[in-house]
């Protein structure tokens, strides 16, 4: 097959059929690829083998637009006040025509027992052969448990939600630096069945994940790029798609850890959070994995492939089989031998990515779910890797020492700017000394606007984009979009470590817009971290006392097939 037929394929046919499709408008990006890749499967070797969610509802684009009409919001597309956006939205009704059909909607969960739903955005430019639009629109989750009045004040509050997300500012900055206009964008939704199981009153998959048929930046050169790549979280897969502590598989070398294989490095780079819906409170939650060992010990018999435990004090890792004698170190999910144990897993995704990247002619990215004792695998996304472009290798030339402000080693990919005027830098020390990460954040969000048409470079301590500002700056993509090369730098003494967290939202959003990346691992060989320069060299200070804007002529090589990268100055 090719890509023609993906972009021809109706999928409301297939949602009317079934009984799931309101309204007589389209169904949305995301909708669209699930329902292909059911066509697929249904007709492939891995039938019954590969699930997809029991039921998926789509709100069509004509309901949004109905609801705008209604309330007298068209002119919404057109206004840039966030504020005035969300008031407007928080305030309009739903008719009493939609309650009734969201009310059947909610009935049709019923026979399967009324399990937490899933609201997910489906809009009509996102997951296209164009643009991913990853991360832009926003998705919930309802817990649907009480009486019917309760489960509708929740499907209502996350469909408006949804619908609001449109208009967002870091949406509505994609779409413009991207020529989209915003009259051109509707949003369908999802309403789907969670994929899960209820272990007292705690609603959670085992695992989560993201696969991807191409790899675009590779922790080694032993990577075949068209192998592709699984990453997975325990719990529900919030913690897969961000810049949290997924555990990534390189299908060539499912052993390699692109964090390293040091005891330290793998606690800092695991995951010791987990999601969940209570379904008591009817709410998500975030728990703490060591405050759950009695329980998970009880409701999981295999917790050896995800667990094992870091001392801190003797910096080594310890297996889980030694619980009991390890409760004062830090429990990590960390999947160690987990590609050997789970090899039925891995053969399975290695078809998968085969079937769907031969039948769509593009490289694809998919999001499942997985128990590893059933074996129940669900698919429950599908979409083209948009950002799949190659570029010719870049000679990294030999430059005086004096002259490099960092080089790296990893997770490089072929890109090269010229003659870059600005270097913008976060300062380590200032911005945990001068503690206001959302101050920090706002004064990089300003310089990013204002150097707006300029290719700047963007560099700062730890994970850009961290949900926890203690290991990173924690700003949204709207803060750096017009950077052309974003840097994270290693400061093991303040706790700052890169995350090569490849599969990411974050990182889908950098390589749609062509923004390069360069992780410096302080201290390492092959690796500068220029601080004297930083420090001795002339610089303006930003909104926040940690941020600093040099004026130079500055010079990006990146070699994906050396794995080596360079920033330096004329």
């Amino acid at each position: 097959m090719s890509v023609e037929k993906f972009l021809a394929y109706e999928a409301e046919d297939y949602y009317a059929k079934r009984g799931w499709l309101l309204g007589r408008g389209k169904c949305g990006g995301k909708a669209k690829g699930l329902a292909y890749a059911h066509t697929l499967l249904i007709e492939s070797d891995l039938a019954g083998r590969v699930e997809l969610p029991a039921i998926s509802h789509v709100v069509s684009t004509e309901v949004f637009e109905d609801f705008l009409h209604s309330n007298g919001l068209d002119d919404l597309y057109d206004e840039e006040n966030w504020g005035r956006v969300q008031t407007c939205l928080k305030n309009a009704r739903f008719s009493e025509a939609l309650k009734a059909d969201l009310r059947r909607i909610l009935q049709d969960f019923e026979p399967i027992g009324n399990p937490p739903l899933v609201i997910r955005s489906s809009s009509m430019m996102e997951d296209s052969v164009d643009l991913a639009f990853a991360g832009k629109y926003d998705s919930f989750f309802s817990a649907n448990i009480r009486d019917m009045e309760w489960r509708m004040a929740k499907l209502e509050e996350c469909l408006r939600a949804v619908w609001t997300s449109m208009f967002n500012p870091s949406a509505r900055k994609y779409r413009s630096k991207h020529g989209k206009a915003h009259r051109d964008e509707s949003m369908a939704v999802i309403v789907q069945s969670m994929i899960g199981k209820d272990r007292n009153h705690i609603y959670y998959p085992k695992l989560a994940g993201t696969i991807f048929s191409r790899i675009f930046r590779r922790p080694s050169p032993r990577i075949q790029k068209e192998d592709g790549m699984m990453c997975i979280c325990f719990g529900i897969g919030t913690r897969a798609v961000d810049r949290g502590a997924a555990r990534s598989f390189y299908l060539t070398n499912p052993s390699l850890r692109p964090s390293g294989n040091s005891p330290e490095r793998i606690a800092g780079s695991s995951q010791e959070f987990f999601d969940y819906i209570d379904r008591n409170e009817g709410e998500i939650r975030t728990g703490f994995v060591r405050d759950w060992l009695s329980i998970f010990s009880k409701s999981h018999r295999d917790l050896d492939q995800y667990i094992e435990f870091y001392d801190e004090d003797s910096e080594m890792l310890l297996p889980y089989s030694l619980y009991s004698a390890a409760l004062r170190m830090r429990p990590l999910i960390s999947f160690p031998d987990f590609h050997k144990r789970q090899a039925y897993l891995f053969d399975l995704v290695r078809d998968l990515i085969k079937l769907m990247e031969t039948q769509l002619g593009l490289p694809v990215d998919m999001e499942f779910t997985y128990d590893t004792t059933t074996k129940d695998f669900r698919l429950v996304q599908l979409r083209p890797l948009t950002h799949f472009k190659e570029m010719s290798r870049v000679e990294v030339p030999e430059v005086p020492a004096e002259k490099i402000i960092f080089r790296g080693d990893r997770m490089v990919s072929n890109g090269r700017l010229r003659y870059v005027p600005y270097l913008v830098y976060v300062e380590p020390l200032k911005y945990l000394n001068e503690w206001n990460p959302s101050g920090a954040a706002h004064a990089v969000g300003t310089l990013n606007e204002k150097l707006k048409g300029t290719r700047y470079i963007l560099a700062g301590p730890g994970r850009w984009g961290s949900r926890n500002p203690a290991i990173g700056v924690p700003i949204q993509y709207a803060d750096i979009y017009n950077c052309g090369c974003l840097v994270e730098l290693s400061a093991p003494q303040f706790n700052f470590n890169p995350e090569l967290s490849y599969g990411s939202h974050f990182f889908l959003d950098m390589d749609s817009d062509n923004i390069l990346y360069l992780p410096v691992f302080a201290g390492q060989s092959n690796n500068v971290y220029a601080s004297d320069w930083l420090d001795k060299r002339e610089y303006e200070t930003g909104a926040h006392p940690s941020v600093r804007v040099y004026r130079g002529n500055f010079f990006v090589y990146l070699d994906g097939e050396s794995e080596q990268g360079l920033i330096c100055e004329e």
